[in-house]
């Protein structure tokens, strides 16, 4: 299907970028999965290619392309496997922070780097006390002079162990009214005095995704590294999940497909009672309820995408398909794991991976609860 958003060009770098994931990706992900880490060699190696925020101005070291390159990125990834949603949380998520709201000197300190793969960063919302309730964040960064002294706990980090940079959301003001405007962004930088990493924790699935706890014991910060305005860090990150969650949305359309993909190849060679399962009716009939649900996901997605891409505000629509998409790719992988009989239960068989990765799309970047509730709201309810 040929999306709005695409060009001959577009396509032209799917091509390379496939070529690139089959040399560099495909062949290790197992063992990347066993060691729960991606190398940072493959970070420095999607960085020499051009691979990371190649929506970056060329003179911060990116290529100056459209978003749509940064799309068939998040695609093909997903397509290797989900563990590797942390490039995406680089490229599209953290490091909009600093292009959005950084000054000229932090761009020019800190963007280069990410391009090349050199600072791979992360973002710091969740505590062990607030997950989708960010006014109620309870880390503290205080100043004294010409530093932040900050104080506090964060959880479920992605990229937590390999991030050189944090984007961390803390309370400046401890009794603004109402709370939210006391929150603001602070750029933490590996090896820092009182920042360390706590656990790399244990999840269901993802598993060479690297997340961590973060803890910050009077970590001195300079102001300099104050991300934009004091008092306006919950303003932002409301600007920015706009984009973040249409990234979990891409992710979770594709894994959707690839798992119908492998499913249909899978029924038609596996037999049972002297023929193909394909050629059961209550086969077909789950893989063309499946296929019709991702076929509609996909053309809502693609417009969604193309707005996004002009500029317009989609927040509605995106918490829409954050919440159908991702809630899609977790009833595909139970159906097409189904559909895999006993070997859909073997590791080895790639719907195995999917099934335990899918179900944390809906948790994160705001539960598709809290989904429901902007859209609620933004429909006059």
């Amino acid at each position: 299907m040929k999306h709005s958003y695409l060009k001959e060009e577009h396509e032209i770098f799917r091509k390379s970028f496939r070529k690139f994931l089959d040399k560099e990706a495909y062949p290790y992900y197992e063992q990347w999965e066993e060691d729960r880490i991606v190398p940072r060699s493959f970070w420095r190696k999607m960085g020499e290619q051009g691979y990371l925020c190649p929506d970056l101005p060329e003179k911060y070291g990116g290529s100056g392309v459209d978003w749509g390159f940064s799309v068939i990125i998040n695609e093909e990834l997903e397509r290797v496997g989900s563990g590797l949603v942390g490039i995406g949380l680089h490229n599209d998520i953290v490091v909009p922070y600093i292009t959005a709201y950084g000054s000229e000197e932090q761009k020019q300190r800190w963007l280069p780097k990410c391009v090349t793969g050199e600072v791979i960063t992360a973002i710091a919302m969740t505590e062990p006390g607030a997950g989708s309730d960010l006014a109620n964040i309870k880390t503290t960064a205080i100043l004294q002079g010409d530093h932040y002294v900050v104080n506090g706990q964060k959880t479920f980090i992605t990229n937590g162990i390999h991030s050189d940079l944090v984007v961390v959301a803390c309370v400046t003001d401890p009794k603004a009214v109402p709370k939210h405007k006391g929150i603001s962004l602070l750029v933490i930088e590996r090896d820092t005095p009182g920042f360390s990493r706590g656990r790399k924790l244990n999840k269901v699935g993802l598993h060479c995704q690297d997340t961590a706890e973060l803890i910050f014991e009077d970590c001195k910060i300079p102001k300099e590294n104050l991300l934009g305005d004091e008092g306006k860090g919950f303003l932002y990150m409301m600007e920015k999940l706009q984009q973040e969650r249409l990234v979990v949305a891409i992710a979770a359309q594709t894994a959707a497909e690839d798992m119908l993909n492998l499913t249909i190849d899978y029924v038609k060679t596996r037999e049972a009672f002297g023929k193909p399962i394909s050629q059961f009716q209550n086969t077909q009939f789950k893989i063309v309820e499946m296929a019709t649900e991702i076929q509609m996901g996909r053309v809502f997605l693609d417009s969604l995408i193309a707005e996004h891409m002009a500029g317009e505000n989609v927040v509605t629509k995106v918490s829409m398909a954050k919440w159908k998409l991702t809630d899609l790719a977790k009833r595909v992988a139970s159906e097409c794991m189904q559909l895999h009989g006993g070997y859909g239960y073997m590791e080895e068989y790639k719907i195995a991976r999917r099934y335990r990765d899918i179900p944390v799309a809906s948790i994160y970047a705001g539960t598709n609860e809290i989904m429901k509730t902007i859209i609620a709201k933004n429909l006059g309810l």
